[in-house]
C-alpha cells in the first residue's frame, strides 16, 4: 500500500490486486472461479471509483452495518452477503406475496414480512426459535417485530426507516428451520451435513487408480513376459552382483555387474506362439484399461520387453548382441528386486500388492462414511460421530467386495471428525482444532451464550445470540488511518434492542470465566503463536461483557502501516510495564518502560481512533528507523515489532489482568520449552518459497518473544533450569542449524548473566545477537539461499 492523503482518498497498490487476480486465474475449480469473480469486481470498482479500499465504508452509498463480500486481504468487492439470487426458502414464499407494487422480488418479500400475515409468521418464529440467522441482516425484521409486540413502535419505526433503503436488495428476514438451535457450550468445526457433502464430493485419485490398474492388469503381464525370457536362459538365472553386505557391485563405468547365464539361447517350438498370445492379450487389455500410461513409456522395462518379445517371436536371430545384453540386464534387475518367478518371495510381494489393490478406494469409503453420518439424527454437529468411524461391517464389506472389519483410512476419519460436537478443549486435545485461529472461529458460540445470558426475555435471547454468531463470521475489512472495524452495536437492529441486552453480576462473572478459559486454551494449546486478531476481537467482546478494562491490541499489517498507533497501544504497553519491569524479557529487549509510563499524549482525531504520537515515536526510535523515513514494508515491520514487544501483544495484560499468574506458573516453563522446540523444528524445515521462508523467521522470532515472557513470569529460578534443558536440546539438532542459531543462544545467555546488547542488537560477531523477526536486509538467521528459494 502507498501512503494515503489525509483526506478521504485512499491510494492502493494495484499490483497486489492484480497479483491476486493472476493467482486466481492460474488455479482451477469452483473456488478459483469464485476468487476470479471477486478480484475482477474489486479491480472494476477501484477503477470506477465506487470502491475505496482502506475505508470502513468502502462501497458508495452503503452504511457500515451492511455485511460486505470481502476478498482476501480485506478488499470489499462491492457485493452484499445478504443480497444475490433468491434462496430456496425465499422462492417458496413468493406465492404469498403481492408483486404488484414491488420493484424486485426481494422488496416484495420484505414488504410481506411487514404485513399482518408476515409479522404473524415472524412472531411464530420468534416464539419457537425455529429459524437461523446466517447473515446479520436476516435478524432485522425479527427485531422490529419483537419491538412492536413489546410496545416499542417508535423504536421499530426508526429501525425500519434506517433499513428500508435496502429492501430491494437485502434479505432482512431469517431462514426457517425445523428445530430451534441447540443450546450449550459444545461446538463443532463443520456441520455434519457439510461433512457428509464433502465426503460424497471426494472423487477418485488418478494416481491411486492408475497404481491399482497396474497391479491388477499390467504387473501380471510383466511377470509373464519375464518368465518367457527366463525360459530362454542358458545357465544360472541372471541377477545383479552384490557384496556380502548386500550393496550392489558396479563396473568402473558405473553400470551394475551382472552374474548368471544369457537369455535368448534356447527356444522351444511353442515359445513364439505363447509370446504372440501375451502381446495380443496386452493389446486387448490396453483397449479397456487406459489409466496407467507407464506400460507405454519406451524407457520402461515392460515396454522394452514387449518390443523384444515381438521381434523374438517372429525371428530370434533378429535380436542383436546389444539387445540380448539389455534383456539380460532387465531380467537380472527384476530377479534381484522381486525374486525369481515361482519363489516364495515374489509370491508374497504380489499377494500383498493384490490385497492393497483390492481395498476399496478412498472415494468409495468416503461415501460409506457419508451414509453413516446421514443416519445420525440432529442438526449441526454430532456428539456421537465416533460410533460411525468403526471398521466396515459385514454388510458394507460384502457390498464392496472386501473383507469385513477393514479399517477406514486416517484421512477420512480426520475429515469426519470435523463434525464432532464437543467442548472446545476436547476438540483441541483430539487435534480437530489445531490453531489459535480455530479457537477464535469457535469461541463466538460460547461468547454469544454468555452475552445472551443477561437477557431475561427468552425470545430476545435467542435472537441476540443468533445475530452475534452471524456477526462474528463477517470478514474484516482492510482499514487505514487507524479506523476501526464495525462493532456489533452499530447494527441498527442490535442498537434498537440494546436497552434489553443488559448485564448483571452473574453474566459478568461468566464472561470473565470464559475470557480466562479462552486465554488459557490459546496459551497452553499453542504457546508459540501470537494471539490472532480474530481471537483478540472475541477476547475484547468478553472483556467488555465482563466489565474488565484490559487494554487489548490487534496485530497490524506492515503493508498499510502509516507510522501511527492508536491510544490503546500506549495503554497496553503501560499495563505490561509493571508486570515485566526488571525481568529477563525487559533486559533482553532493553525496554524503556519508565518512558512508556511517563507518556500521556493520547490525542482524539476527527475521523479515526485516538492516537499516541509519543508511543509511535518511541517505537520508531527503538526500531532504529527515521521519523518520516522512506516507506517500505520491512521498515514498517521493524516498527510494529517494537510495539508488539512493548505491549507483549496482550499476553502480560491478560495473565496479570485475569489473575492467571499463579494458575499458570506450574505450566509456564513447559510452555517456554514447547516454544523453543517449535522454533528448532520450524527453522530446520526446507522451505522453497522465499515468502514462506521469511514468514517462518518472523513467526520464530515471535515464538522466541513469547518464550521469554513465559520464563520471565515463571520466575528467576526457572531460567537456569531452562538454559540447561535448551542447551541439551539444541545439541541434538542439525549442525547447520546449530551454527546459524548459536548467536541467538549466546546473546540470551549473556543478557541473563548481566550483559547488554548494543543499540543495534549486536555486541560483536563472537558475542551474540538479539533475535528479532524483521530486518531491512536479508535476515541473518536464514540458511544459505537455495536456488528454489530465491526471490525473483
Amino acid at each position: 500500500m502507498t501512503a494515503p492523503d489525509r483526506d478521504d482518498k485512499v491510494r492502493v497498490n494495484l499490483g497486489y490486486v492484480l497479483g491476486q487476480l493472476d493467482r486466481a486465474l492460474g488455479s482451477t475449480g469452483e473456488t478459483a472461479a469464485a476468487r476470479v469473480t471477486q478480484w475482477r469486481r474489486v479491480l472494476a470498482g477501484i477503477f470506477a471509483g465506487t470502491l475505496r479500499p482502506g475505508s470502513r465504508t468502502p462501497v458508495d452509498d452503503t452504511p457500515a452495518w451492511v455485511t460486505l463480500d470481502v476478498a482476501h486481504g480485506g478488499f470489499a468487492t462491492g457485493q452484499f452477503k445478504a443480497a444475490g439470487p433468491l434462496q430456496p426458502h425465499e422462492i417458496g414464499h413468493l406465492r404469498l406475496v403481492d408483486h404488484s407494487t414491488a420493484v424486485t422480488d426481494r422488496a416484495a418479500l420484505n414488504a410481506y414480512f411487514l404485513s399482518d400475515a408476515g409479522r404473524a409468521e415472524l412472531r411464530e418464529l420468534l416464539s419457537s426459535g425455529c429459524y437461523r440467522v446466517v447473515v446479520p441482516e436476516e435478524a432485522a425484521l425479527l427485531a422490529a417485530t419483537w419491538l412492536i409486540d413489546h410496545g416499542e413502535g417508535e423504536r421499530a419505526e426508526s429501525l425500519l426507516e434506517e433499513i428500508s433503503p435496502f429492501f430491494d436488495r437485502l434479505r432482512l428476514y431469517p431462514v426457517p428451520a425445523d428445530k430451534p438451535p441447540r443450546s450449550g457450550e459444545d461446538v463443532y468445526v463443520q456441520p455434519a451435513a457439510a461433512v457428509a457433502e464433502s465426503l460424497r464430493a471426494k472423487g477418485p485419485k488418478p494416481l491411486v487408480e492408475a497404481m491399482k490398474e497396474a497391479i491388477r492388469v499390467w504387473t501380471p503381464l510383466y511377470d509373464r513376459a519375464v518368465e518367457l525370457f527366463l525360459e530362454t536362459v542358458e545357465g544360472e538365472t541372471p541377477r545383479l552382483a552384490a557384496s556380502s553386505t548386500g550393496e550392489l557391485l558396479r563396473r568402473p563405468d558405473g553400470n551394475p555387474i551382472i552374474e548368471g547365464g544369457w537369455p535368448c539361447r534356447r527356444f522351444d517350438e511353442a515359445w513364439g506362439e505363447r509370446a504372440r498370445a501375451l502381446l495380443e492379450e496386452y493389446g486387448r487389455e490396453r483397449q479397456e484399461h487406459r489409466l496407467s500410461g507407464k506400460p507405454e513409456e519406451p524407457k520402461e522395462n515392460f515396454a522394452r520387453l514387449r518390443s523384444f518379445l515381438a521381434r523374438a517371436a517372429d525371428d530370434p536371430l533378429s535380436l542383436t548382441g546389444r539387445d540380448v545384453g539389455m534383456i539380460r540386464k532387465i531380467l537380472a534387475s527384476y530377479v534381484t528386486k522381486h525374486g525369481e518367478p515361482g519363489s516364495d518371495r515374489l509370491a508374497a510381494t504380489r499377494a500383498e500388492q493384490m490385497r492393497n489393490a483390492a481395498l476399496p478406494s478412498h472415494h468409495i469409503l468416503a461415501r460409506v462414511l457419508a451414509d453413516r453420518i446421514d443416519e445420525l439424527p440432529g442438526e449441526g454437529g454430532l456428539r456421537d460421530v465416533d460410533k460411525k468411524l468403526v471398521p466396515l461391517s459385514a454388510e458394507e464389506a460384502s457390498a464392496l467386495g472386501v473383507e469385513a472389519e477393514s479399517t477406514l483410512p486416517p484421512s477420512l476419519i480426520e475429515k469426519s471428525m470435523r463434525c464432532l460436537e464437543a467442548p472446545l478443549e476436547t476438540l483441541i486435545a483430539r487435534g480437530i482444532v489445531h490453531s489459535s485461529e480455530g479457537i477464535a472461529t469457535l469461541l463466538p458460540h460460547v461468547t454469544a451464550q454468555i452475552r445472551g445470558s443477561a437477557i431475561e426475555q427468552p425470545e430476545l435471547r435467542v435472537l441476540f445470540e443468533s445475530v452475534y454468531r452471524a456477526f462474528r463470521k463477517r470478514r474484516s475489512l482492510l482499514l487505514l488511518d487507524l479506523e476501526s472495524q464495525v462493532r456489533l452495536e452499530e447494527l441498527p437492529w442490535v442498537a434498537a434492542i440494546t436497552p434489553w441486552v443488559g448485564s448483571h453480576d452473574e453474566s459478568r462473572r461468566s464472561a470473565r470465566t470464559a475470557m480466562e478459559r479462552a486465554t488459557r486454551l490459546a496459551l497452553e494449546s499453542f504457546p508459540q503463536t501470537i494471539l490472532p486478531n480474530k481471537l483478540v476481537r472475541e477476547l475484547r467482546a468478553l472483556n467488555a461483557a465482563s466489565g474488565e478494562r484490559i487494554p487489548l491490541v490487534d496485530e497490524l499489517a506492515a503493508d498499510i502501516f502509516m507510522d501511527a498507533f492508536a491510544g490503546s497501544y500506549l495503554r497496553s504497553a503501560q499495563a505490561a510495564a509493571p508486570v515485566l519491569a526488571g525481568t529477563l524479557y525487559a533486559r533482553y529487549y532493553d525496554l524503556p518502560f519508565e518512558r512508556v509510563l511517563a507518556l500521556d499524549d493520547i490525542q482524539k482525531r476527527r475521523h479515526s481512533a485516538p492516537e499516541s504520537p509519543g508511543f509511535a515515536a518511541l517505537c520508531i526510535e527503538l526500531a532504529g528507523a527515521e521519523t518520516g523515513g522512506q516507506w517500505s514494508v520491512a521498515r514498517n515491520g521493524t516498527i510494529i515489532e517494537q510495539a508488539q514487544i512493548l505491549t507483549t501483544h496482550n499476553l502480560a495484560q491478560l495473565i496479570d489482568g485475569l489473575d492467571l499468574r499463579n494458575e499458570l506458573r506450574p505450566v509456564l516453563p513447559g510452555l517456554a520449552r514447547r516454544s523453543f522446540e517449535w522454533i528448532c523444528h520450524r527453522q530446520q524445515l526446507i522451505i522453497a518459497d522465499w515468502r514462506a521462508e521469511m514468514q517462518t523467521v518472523k513467526n520464530s522470532a515471535y515464538a522466541w518473544r513469547q518464550m521469554l515472557l513465559y520464563l520471565s513470569i515463571a520466575g528467576a529460578d526457572e531460567i537456569p533450569r531452562f538454559f540447561d534443558w535448551a542447551d541439551e536440546h539444541l545439541a541434538k539438532q542439525r549442525e547447520d542449524f546449530r551454527e546459524r542459531f548459536s548467536p541467538v543462544m549466546i546473546g540470551l545467555h549473556a543478557v541473563a548473566s548481566g550483559g547488554e546488547f548494543s543499540r543495534d542488537g549486536v555486541h560483536s560477531p563472537s558475542w551474540g545477537r538479539r533475535f528479532l523477526g524483521w530486518t531491512l536486509d536479508r535476515h541473518w538467521l536464514l540458511p544459505e539461499r537455495r536456488q528454489a528459494a530465491k526471490r525473483p
